[in-house]
């Protein structure tokens, strides 16, 4: 059964606002609302068309989320901390 995400409003306006897509992925806190720059779409991602720009939704996000919300927007502090979106590898 596919379930549908609702996307606050607050967050189709900051969307548009910054002019790109966005995605909803795995962060080290849980879901994370990133420029697609950070962390670019996959094949099976949902899309939800925000006025031009589209919302790519995770397919692991998919199954456990119905709303995205601003809360789950990461700023560039957190981008930079967590290992999710650090493109540096350590060996």
């Amino acid at each position: 059964m596919a379930w549908e995400i609702k996307v606050d409003d607050d967050v189709k306006d900051y969307i548009m606002e910054q002019g790109q897509d966005f995605r909803v992925c795995t962060a080290c806190t849980g879901p994370a609302l990133v420029p697609i720059s950070v962390k670019p779409p996959k094949k099976n991602d949902r899309m939800i068309p925000v006025g031009d720009y589209v919302l790519y939704i995770s397919a692991v996000q998919a199954m456990y989320i119905n709303r995205v919300s601003m809360d789950m927007l990461y700023d560039d502090e957190e981008i930079a901390t967590c290992y999710a979106f650090n493109r540096r590898r350590y060996y």
